[in-house]
C-alpha cells in the first residue's frame, strides 16, 4: 500500500504536467492554425479583390456593348442587307458573351442571370426587329426598326436593368 502511495505521489503530479503541457500545445497549435487560415484568407482576398472588380468592370462593358442603340451603329457598315446586319447583330452579342463567360465565376449567380439574361432578350428583339423587313432590305431598315423598338418601350432594357443591379452589387462590396 505504501509502495502504491508513493508511485501516486509521482504519476499524478507528472500526469497533471503532462495534461497542462497537452492543453497549451494544443491551444497554441490551433491558435497557430488560425493564424495561418486568417494569412491565407488575406492573401487570397488581395489577389480575388480585383479580378472580382474586374470581373464586375467586364460585364458592364458587355452590358454596354450589347445595348441595342450602340451595337446597331457599331455593326452597320454601308452596303450590308438586312439580312447580313441581323446575323453580325447576332454574332456580336454572341462573341461578346462567349468572350466574358469565365467571369460568371466572380460575379454573383443573380447578377449573371440578369447578363444571361439580357442577352437572350436582346437577341429575341432583334430577331423579332428582323421579321419585319424582308431579307434583301437595307441594313439601314432593319436598324431603324431595331431603334424604334428600343425607343418606344415603356420599360427599361434588360441590359440597362442587369448593369443597375451590378452598379448596386459593386457599390455594396466596394
Amino acid at each position: 500500500m505504501e509502495v502504491l502511495r508513493e508511485i501516486l505521489k509521482l504519476v499524478l503530479p507528472a500526469a497533471a504536467v503532462l495534461l497542462a503541457s497537452f492543453f497549451l500545445v494544443n491551444r497554441f497549435l490551433e491558435s497557430d492554425q488560425k493564424k495561418r487560415e486568417y494569412e491565407l484568407k488575406k492573401t487570397s482576398q488581395s489577389i480575388i479583390t480585383p479580378l472580382k472588380l474586374q470581373a464586375y468592370e467586364r460585364i458592364v462593358i458587355f452590358l454596354e456593348r450589347i445595348d441595342p442603340n450602340s451595337l446597331v451603329v457599331r455593326v452597320n457598315k454601308h452596303g450590308m442587307s438586312a439580312h447580313q446586319l441581323h446575323q453580325e447583330l447576332i454574332r456580336a452579342i454572341k462573341s461578346e458573351y462567349e468572350h466574358n463567360l469565365s467571369q460568371q465565376i466572380y460575379i454573383s449567380h443573380s447578377a449573371w442571370e440578369l447578363v444571361k439574361n439580357a442577352k437572350e432578350e436582346i437577341i429575341k428583339a432583334i430577331n423579332i426587329s428582323s421579321t419585319k423587313v424582308a431579307h434583301d432590305s437595307s441594313s439601314n431598315e432593319l436598324a431603324m426598326i431595331i431603334l424604334n423598338l428600343v425607343a418606344n418601350l415603356d420599360k427599361k432594357m434588360p441590359n440597362q436593368i442587369a448593369l443597375d443591379f451590378t452598379k448596386k452589387e459593386i457599390a455594396q462590396l466596394f
